[in-house]
């Protein structure tokens, strides 16, 4: 999962996903224990750190850190979509020539 689809998601259904990742988890480090061979290892990898990702966005949320950022974010999208004004023509140089 990417940070803005865990951002977008409210804070049950984060909690659920935290829960239904961390089963996920157990289970396939299980298989691994068991000494069973994995379809894709790299999942263990990409789980730890979408649940790591979670836990981070949830506890700045609680510390209020997350809002500022966001809020940060927000002013820097407006900025992108308003339309640029055109660039000033440049006067062009005149060039002597010395002889």
């Amino acid at each position: 999962m990417r940070v803005k689809e865990i951002n977008a998601l409210s804070t049950e259904d984060r909690a659920n996903k935290l829960a239904d990742l961390r089963v996920e988890l157990a289970r396939m480090r299980t298989m691994v224990n068991a000494g069973g061979a994995v379809e894709n290892p790299t999942r263990i990898r990409e789980l730890r750190r979408t649940i790591a990702q979670i836990l981070t966005i949830q506890n700045e949320k609680k510390l209020g850190i997350r809002q500022v950022a966001e809020e940060k974010e927000e002013k820097q999208e407006k900025k992108a979509e308003k339309p640029a004004k055109a660039p000033k023509a440049k006067k062009e140089a005149k060039e002597t020539v010395s002889q």
